[in-house]
């Protein structure tokens, strides 16, 4: 009896170091159950006019618009429409596959911005920290005084915060978008954006030389943001991007193949542009066939439909799948509404260059749609989009519950690419709620 009840005594003390040392939800590894294929008329979706997809993509394809392309259309968590059409490599004459990989550029930012906020959820960041509380190499950062950046600097009204990265208010820039001056040159000239001629010190070391384009909190400039961002987690965490994202968003999910560079054995997989592509500064920008220097939170990402598809699931379900949780659904609306003020008045400008467009705001990672028309895209209030340079996009309409991933490497067609394919993907609809 006495051995029972001592026992009994360790039953609390077992189950205490039980939670204590259990790994979090999004550490344990998810079934990798695949998203069920369904029969789009059961869903809600003409089979039919679905087919348009493929004749506008086989039209592209044969009217030497893009090499080739992979599309997932999925509908109340089903997948209603899979297709690959084209050319992997035309050069070599290798066909599309389903398991194509493709460089996603700017989609790696809402994945980023998923663990930004998985680690706001456990309290090991706040979106009000600023910036410089993370990463002291930045507090000293200076203003540009006017829009033709040809004055003196002044000092920053307040300071930057995690919030501002996020929403891409915090006065960074890219060189390639925008009102072009002195400040974009800078970021060309030391290379701020690459991945492979500076590591994470010297990016930030160099980004602090250079004078932000607006005071933080004041105006939307799409930016480096999302990388400051990455080197932030890497510093709450004490471990580089591509272990904080493999650990806290692709094994959970499944996301098998994707990642900050794409290993030998999968190199065949690898989608090619178009040998002769204007745009080829790009993909050579975006060079995944090997490790980078710096993990770039902002564009660093190669990924597929599947695994891009898993994710984009993830956030239309409020935040987990297959069973795994990495977000509250409160966290995700939070994350898809506009952070911006966008038909309020404020509090933030949308500046030179407002990638998200007419009727859309901005989130957490995420254009937002702030009403149902205004737009030239189709689609709803609340539906949350974004794509990469190199051509590939998403959206989320969880109002329909729909979801659609393009992936293409195609960089001037991008814009074309989405409009239509919106088109083609709504025009399915035989029931909308």
């Amino acid at each position: 009896m006495t051995d029972v009840l001592r026992a009994l005594r360790l039953v609390p003390i077992v189950a205490v170091l039980v939670v204590a040392f259990s790994p979090p939800a999004w550490a344990q590894r998810a079934s990798v159950k695949e998203i069920v294929k369904a029969d789009p008329q059961a869903e809600g979706m003409s089979a039919e006019r679905l087919r348009r997809i493929s004749a506008w993509l086989k039209q592209e394809v044969d009217d030497g618009k893009a090499p080739g392309a992979v599309v997932v259309v999925a509908r109340r968590g089903k997948i209603v429409y899979q297709e690959s059409l084209g050319m992997l490599d035309k050069d070599r004459g290798t066909p599309m596959r389903p398991d194509a990989i493709f460089r996603i550029a700017s989609m790696t930012k809402p994945i980023v911005s998923v663990a930004t906020m998985m680690l706001v959820e456990e309290g090991k960041l706040k979106l009000g920290d600023p910036v410089s509380l993370h990463l002291p190499e930045l507090k000293d950062l200076k203003v540009a005084k006017d829009p033709t950046f040809k004055t003196t600097e002044t000092d920053p009204a307040r300071s930057m915060t995690v919030h501002d990265l996020l929403r891409h208010s915090a006065g960074f820039t890219y060189w390639f978008i925008g009102q072009k001056g002195p400040i974009q040159t800078r970021y060309q000239d030391d290379d701020i954006d690459g991945l492979h001629s500076l590591d994470g010190a010297q990016m930030l070391k160099k980004l602090a030389d250079i004078p932000l384009l607006a005071q933080p909190g004041t105006t939307f400039n799409y930016s480096v943001s999302t990388d400051v961002l990455g080197h932030v987690l890497e510093r709450v965490t004490g471990k580089g991007l591509d272990r904080i994202l493999d650990e806290m968003v692709f094994t959970p999910l499944g996301m098998k193949d994707t990642a900050f560079s794409v290993s030998s054995e999968k190199q065949a997989r690898l989608a090619q542009p178009f040998a002769a592509d204007p745009d080829m500064w790009i993909f050579k920008w975006l060079d995944v066939s090997k490790p980078p220097k710096r993990f770039s939170g902002g564009a660093g990402l190669a990924s597929t439909a599947r695994d891009y598809q898993r994710f984009a699931q993830m956030i239309a379900n409020g935040g987990t799948l297959n069973g795994t949780r990495l977000l509250s659904p409160k966290t995700v609306r939070y994350m898809t509404s506009d952070h911006l003020g966008i038909g309020i008045g404020g509090p933030i400008a949308k500046g030179p260059a407002f990638l998200p467009g007419d009727g859309y705001g901005f989130g957490l990672g995420f254009a937002v749609r702030v009403a149902d028309g205004l737009s030239p895209l189709l689609g709803s209030k609340g539906d949350a989009h974004w794509g990469g340079i190199t051509g590939p996009a998403f959206w989320i309409d969880s109002q329909e519950e729909l979801l659609t991933v393009l992936m293409v490497q195609a960089p001037r067609q991008r814009f074309y690419n989405r409009m239509v394919l919106r088109n083609l993907v709504y025009g399915a609809m035989t029931q909308a709620r």
